[in-house]
This record gives C-alpha cells, structure tokens and sequence, in this order.
C-alpha cells in the first residue's frame, strides 16, 4: 500500500556498501524500518542520505507491506528544514542522545498521533531556541506521558519518589527511590513547560545525578530498554 506520512528518523545504519536501513516514527503508522537500496552511490540520487540524520522531520511517500518486513520509499522532502540542530555541537550531542532514547523508547507500530504532534512541537521549538542545559530533562519527562508512565504528581510533599510504582511516598520501600536534593530538582520539572526551563537552575552534578535517575526511570517502564551509548558524550558536552 503507498501512503504519504510524516516521519521523524530515529536511527539510519550502512547496509553493505551503497544501501541504508533506516528507522523511523512515522505519522501514520508507528515505527517503521526502510531499505533504502542504493542510496549511497550516487551524489545526483534523487533521495539523499543528508535526509535520513537523527530526528529529521520528512514527508515521505513509502509503500507498505506491513508484513514485518523492511519497508521502502519511494520520494522523501525535508517536511520541516532544521536551521540549528546538526549545526551547533552542542544541540547535535542532544539531538544524537535524544534520537538513541526515543529509538530505545517507542516500539509501537502503530499510529500514535498524541506522541507524533509532541515530538513535532519539542524539537521544533529545540531548533528555534537557545539551548537550556536542561531540555533534554524535561523533554524525556514530558515523554514519559505518551509512554504511559509520566510521575503521579499526587502528595508531592512526600520525602520519597518510588520509580518502579511512579508516584511520591511518605515512607521508603525496597524499590529505587527519588530523594533528597534530587527529589527537589526532580520535582521543578513536573508540570513545567520549555518555556520556563531557564528558570530552573542546577549545577553540573544535579543535573547529572538527576538525568541518571530518569534513565532508570525509562529502564524500569520500558521493556527491553538499554543505556544510551551517547549518554557520555552528553555528560561530557555539559562539564
């Protein structure tokens, strides 16, 4: 079946020598794998490799055979053209970091509008803003809603976040746990929005002890989830 949809690349991996794989989330249908055959040997090809680097948002027209197999594309445009985000080393380290996070992250293959349209929003506005040291925070926080696991924000006023039960806690249990200095700064990422992040002020090791919880957070809720490679690359860009 041919189908016109936007897609966002989550990854793209050299097949042989002249091909890519290409993975993405796409409007219509979930996640979805392509063959691009070819695409890497010639510079005058229609469809350019340039258009499948991490978290590109494209218009593609594919043919779907919806068997579990690769899927192929048949045209491809930019659907909304980037003007920071491969550019600035520091936005493309969040970009590399967020693209292996949602790769690991949704498995659906199957329309999801709600997350489709937020991911859309965040990196449009990443794209068209100063970069906060705390935006890729709350963009996985604010992911965790599409996902099914976003934190009940119920008796906030507790001394204790329980990761595996997703909600606060007045007494500890055997469960990984939020607290302290580190459930304070978790807790001004909840119910916030982009717009205010420059607002939020941590240092260094907050900010890295506190994305480390939010990766066991993703561990514990996902099911097969594995650690980000690019993680230390992030921790580096941001010492």
């Amino acid at each position: 079946m041919q189908i016109t949809t936007k897609a966002i690349v989550l990854s793209s991996l050299k097949y042989g020598d002249t091909s890519l794989i290409v993975r993405a989330f796409t409007q219509s249908d979930g996640v979805k794998s392509y063959l691009l055959k070819g695409v890497l040997a010639s510079k005058k090809a229609k469809i350019r490799p340039a258009y499948f680097l991490p978290l590109m948002q494209l218009e593609i027209v594919a043919h779907h055979k919806n068997k579990g197999t690769l899927e192929s594309i048949r045209d491809v445009r930019v659907a909304i053209p980037y003007q920071t985000m491969h550019t600035d080393v520091v936005k493309n380290s969040v970009v590399l970091f967020l693209a292996e996070m949602l790769g690991n992250s949704i498995q659906e293959q199957e329309q999801d509008e709600g997350l489709f349209n937020y991911l859309e929003y965040a990196l449009h506005w990443m794209d068209g803003h100063k970069l906060s040291p705390n935006f890729h925070i709350l963009f996985l926080l604010n992911l965790t809603k599409y996902l099914g696991f976003y934190p009940d924000t119920s008796y906030q006023n507790s001394p204790f976040f329980d990761l595996l039960e997703g909600r606060f806690c007045k007494t500890p249990s055997l469960n990984p746990l939020i607290q302290s200095e580190n459930l304070e700064s978790f807790k001004r990422f909840l119910g916030t929005n982009f717009e205010a992040l420059q607002a939020i002020q941590l240092t260094k090791p907050n900010r890295r002890e506190l994305l480390k919880t939010i990766i066991q957070y993703f561990h514990l809720h996902v099911h097969g989830f594995r650690e980000p490679k690019s993680l230390a690359v992030l921790n580096a860009v941001f010492t």
